[in-house]
C-alpha cells in the first residue's frame, strides 16, 4: 500500500496518562517513516474526524512530546459520541472514510475504552466494504479497568494510586478527630459496573481494622442491615469508620443506589450521589457525624501523583499500536500481559478488537473478601504493582507545567459536515 498518514483520536473520559499514549504514538511514528507519513490528531475524538478538524503533529519535537507525556486530560480533546451500527450510522462511517481519503490516512488509532474499541472495529469493517485500505487499531484506556483480555488498562493505575492515597490521608485526618467530631468518612469513587477503583482504596491499609474498614463494590449486592452493623462494629473498635463506595453499588434486585434517571451519550445511566446516600443512611440510622467526598474528575486527572508503572504502560501501548499498524495489522488492540507478579514484569501483545468490544471485566470473586467488604491478598498482589513508582510532571513556581495544544487545524479539503443532520 505504500506510505500513508496516520490519524490518532482520543475518546471518552480522559486519564492522567492518556497523553503518554499519544506521546508513544508520535515517537513510534517517527521510527516508521517508510510506512507512515504524517501523524494527525482529531479534535475531540471522532467528532473532529467527522468535522475534518485535524491537528498536524509534525511540529511536535522531542521537548513537546515529553511535555505532552506529562500532561493530564485529553490534550487534543475527547468526546462521548458513540457511532451506532454501520447500517444506522452509515453516513457517519462514509464521511470518516471520505476524510481519510482526502488526507491519505491509512491508519486510524482510536484511544479509549470499550465503546472506542467497538468504533475502531466498525470503522475497519466499513473501510473494507468501501474498498479503502485502512488499518483500524484500538488503543486501551480507562480508569474503570474493565477491558477484557488485557491484564489492566492504562489510566487505571494512576487513578488507583490517587484513590488509595486519598483514602489513607483522609482517614488519618478522621482518626485525629473522631472522639469529638466526625466518626464516619465516605469516599465515592468511579466504577459503573466493576469495583476496581473501589478495591484500590483497600491499598490504604494492610492490617485488620486499618482504613478503609468497609468497601462497597458493584459486584456485591448492598444489604442495609449488614452494612450498618459493620459500620457500628468499626466505630466500636476503632472509634471511626472509613468507607469506600463505588458509584455503581446496587441492591440485590439490580437497582442502583444512585441512578439519576438520565443517560449519557453512550447510553449509560448517569450516576451520582452514592457516597452521600450512604453517609446520610449512617447518620439517620446510627446517628454518627459524617463527611463524604466525591473526587469525580480529580481521581482521573491527578497527573501530579501518577503511577510510574501506569505512565510506562500507557506510553508502551501507544508505541505498540503504531508498530501493529505499520506491520499491516488490522482490527486489533495492544494489550498488557502480566509475565510475573514478583518481580513484576509485563509485555504487550495484540488481541482482536472483536473479542474486546462489548465485553466487560468484573472483579473476580477471589479478589473480594468473604464478608464482601474488603479486598483479599490476591487482589492486593494484583493491584500493588500497578500503582508502583511516581512519574512526577515538571514543576515551575510550585505548579506543574502542562502542555496546551493550540486549536490550529490543517486546511480543510472537504465541505463542512453537520453531525446533527445525520
Amino acid at each position: 500500500m505504500g506510505a500513508g498518514n496516520l490519524l490518532y483520536a482520543q475518546s471518552g473520559g480522559p486519564t492522567a496518562v492518556i497523553n503518554a499514549t499519544a506521546a508513544g504514538v508520535i515517537d513510534a511514528a517517527r521510527k516508521h517513516r517508510k510506512a507512515i507519513g504524517k501523524v494527525f490528531a482529531a479534535r475531540n475524538g471522532i467528532l473532529g474526524a467527522l468535522r475534518e478538524q485535524l491537528y498536524d503533529l509534525s511540529g511536535f519535537d522531542a521537548k513537546m512530546t515529553r511535555q505532552l507525556r506529562a500532561t493530564p486530560g485529553s490534550a487534543f480533546g475527547s468526546c462521548r459520541f458513540k457511532l451506532k451500527g454501520i447500517e444506522d450510522s452509515r453516513a457517519h462511517y462514509e464521511r470518516l472514510i471520505e476524510v481519510c481519503r482526502a488526507h491519505d490516512i491509512r491508519y486510524f488509532l482510536y484511544n479509549g475504552g470499550n465503546d472506542s474499541a467497538d468504533t475502531a472495529n466498525k470503522i475497519s469493517q466499513i473501510a473494507s466494504q468501501l474498498g479503502y485500505g485502512l488499518h483500524g487499531i484500538g488503543v486501551p484506556k480507562t480508569v474503570d479497568n474493565d477491558l477484557v483480555i488485557t491484564d489492566n488498562c492504562p489510566g487505571f493505575g494512576s487513578a488507583a494510586k490517587y484513590t488509595a492515597i486519598s483514602m489513607l490521608e483522609a482517614s488519618i485526618d478522621v482518626e485525629a478527630m473522631y472522639e469529638s467530631s466526625t466518626k464516619v468518612f465516605v469516599l465515592e469513587v468511579m466504577g459503573r459496573h466493576a469495583g476496581w477503583l473501589a478495591a484500590a482504596a483497600g491499598l490504604a491499609g494492610k492490617k485488620a481494622d486499618e482504613p478503609p474498614q468497609i468497601i462497597l463494590f458493584p459486584e456485591v449486592p448492598f444489604e442495609e442491615a449488614n452494612f450498618l452493623a459493620a459500620v457500628k462494629r468499626s466505630v466500636d473498635r476503632n472509634g471511626y469508620c472509613a468507607i469506600a463506595v463505588s458509584e455503581g453499588v446496587r441492591y440485590a434486585d439490580g437497582r442502583l443506589l444512585a441512578e439519576a434517571g438520565t443517560r449519557d451519550a453512550f447510553g449509560h445511566a448517569q450516576l451520582g450521589g452514592a457516597g452521600e446516600l450512604i453517609a446520610k443512611l449512617v447518620k439517620d440510622k446510627l446517628g454518627y457525624k459524617y463527611h463524604f467526598a466525591v473526587p469525580d474528575y480529580l481521581q482521573r486527572s491527578a497527573r501530579h501523583i501518577a503511577s510510574k508503572t501506569d505512565d510506562e504502560q500507557a506510553y508502551a501501548v501507544g508505541q505498540a499500536a503504531v508498530q501493529y499498524a505499520a506491520a499491516g495489522m488490522n482490527a486489533v488492540m495492544p494489550t498488557i500481559r502480566r509475565v510475573s507478579g514478583k518481580p513484576y514484569r509485563w509485555t504487550i501483545e495484540p488481541a482482536p478488537l472483536a473479542k474486546i468490544a462489548n465485553h466487560e471485566k468484573m472483579m473476580p470473586k477471589n479478589f473480594i473478601r468473604a464478608d464482601g467488604y474488603g479486598i483479599t491478598a490476591a487482589c492486593r498482589n494484583y493491584l500493588e504493582p500497578l500503582i508502583a513508582g511516581e512519574a512526577y510532571p515538571p514543576y515551575a513556581n510550585g505548579i506543574p507545567t502542562y502542555l496546551r495544544v493550540p486549536k490550529k487545524f490543517v486546511k480543510r479539503k472537504l465541505a463542512e459536515y453537520s453531525i446533527a443532520d445525520k
